[in-house]
């Protein structure tokens, strides 16, 4: 996994991630998929350029900064392939929760109920919780 900031390497390691590194670092061995969740176009073509041919990013922001100019011969030849949010289906998203429950990725996340929503917020934009923030609307 790769990811910035200490405490996200370290989440990632309890979680099991058999590599981690910064955020446009590259793996030791290439990959046949990867998803970038930041919203930055340097992340993006750093998951490019850790593709083997064929392979595939999803890019999971809602906002992404400009791309950077990149090679086009290098990053996409071979066909690899960028997707945005906007092109996964309802099924894509059935199929990835399928293969996450079978092989046991365990999300981190810490709750807040609805009346705490400005505290979730809060906590996300500081980088005090581990994992995930979860509103509960009950």
């Amino acid at each position: 996994m790769a990811t910035r900031g200490v405490s996200h390497q370290k989440l990632a390691r309890e979680l099991g991630a058999r590599w981690v590194g910064e955020a446009t670092e590259q793996p030791p061995v290439l990959l046949d998929r990867a998803i970038t969740f930041a919203p930055s176009g340097d992340v993006v073509i750093a998951a490019l350029a850790s593709l083997r041919k064929g392979g595939i990013v999803a890019i999971n922001a809602i906002h992404l900064d400009r791309m950077p100019q990149f090679d086009y011969d290098t990053l996409l030849w071979g066909e690899r392939q960028l997707r945005s949010v906007a092109n996964m289906t309802r099924q894509d998203a059935q199929d990835f929760v399928k293969l996450a429950t079978e092989i046991g990725i365990r999300p981190r996340t810490t709750l807040f109920t609805l009346d705490q929503v400005n505290e979730a917020l809060a906590a996300v934009y500081h980088d005090s919780i581990d994992g995930a923030a979860v509103v509960l609307c009950q």
